[in-house]
């Protein structure tokens, strides 16, 4: 099931309060992704996507995907905390009502394990803006080895703190799966895609011919992030885009 975000310009897949699964861009819309050449503490990062998007004649409601870097995984209690910090802004742009568990805007956040960044960060963000005729354009939330539904955190980890190979295959099949359900309820698939990000600081390459090369999901080939998924006990972690359109600011 997808949502549709009229005042940006995009429809989404509704997953909580905190961000979406995915977003696509409306027909004769396209997205375009703009990467900080240095990371942006959290409110600076939105002060400049503020600039960007405006100076682009967008209202700020075009804003459709972050990318953020955090100091360190935290527990299920933290990461909520952080949210709840982080989508005050989404209210004051008109993107999210504060209340609802529909949040439009796409996200990944992960955490670098080298070098991490003193405070949450901004790394990129996405938006919509006109374009006759443009191509179909999407970006996919990261996503990891969590099931959904009750239960909690730690219940719905796949093979919860088991990294002998199997449980880490099933881990990463799993993470595979979910990205690819939520491309095609979008309408995409891993033939569509133009970039694609793993986050993990465990060696996956055993697995990467049958779990993501056969699955199509290196057709653009894989960009690995040596960096933890945001909460702890998460250890893989991946995200998709179809977009035209990139920046380095």
């Amino acid at each position: 099931m997808t949502l549709d975000f009229a005042a940006g310009n995009y429809r989404y897949i509704p997953a909580g309060f905190q961000f979406s699964s995915g977003v696509a861009a409306h027909a004769d819309f396209e997205i375009e992704r703009v990467r900080f050449d240095k990371l942006v503490p959290l409110a600076d990062g939105f002060s400049l996507i503020a600039d960007y998007i405006l100076g682009a004649g967008r209202p700020l409601t075009a804003l459709c995907a972050c990318e953020l870097r955090s100091p360190a995984a935290v527990d299920s209690d933290g990461f909520r905390a952080f949210n709840q910090h982080y989508v005050k802004t989404l209210v004051e742009w008109g993107i999210y009502d504060g209340t609802s568990d529909n949040n439009p805007v796409a996200r990944s956040n992960v955490c670098p394990e080298i070098d991490p960044p003193t405070e949450p960060s901004f790394y990129a963000f996405s938006f919509t803006r006109p374009m006759l005729g443009a191509r179909p354009s999407c970006v996919i939330s990261g996503g990891g080895e969590v099931r959904g539904g009750p239960g909690s955190f730690v219940e719905r980890l796949v093979r919860y703190r088991d990294l002998s190979p199997e449980g880490w295959q099933e881990k990463v099949n799993f993470t595979v799966r979910s990205i690819t359900q939520r491309l095609e309820a979008l309408g995409f698939a891993w033939s569509d895609t133009t970039g694609t990000q793993v986050y993990t600081v465990h060696d996956f390459h055993a697995l990467v011919v049958d779990e993501l090369v056969r699955q199509g999901a290196a057709h653009a080939g894989l960009n690995w992030h040596f960096a933890r998924p945001p909460v702890l006990d998460m250890e893989f972690e991946i995200d998709t885009r179809r977009v035209m359109r990139e920046f380095v600011i």
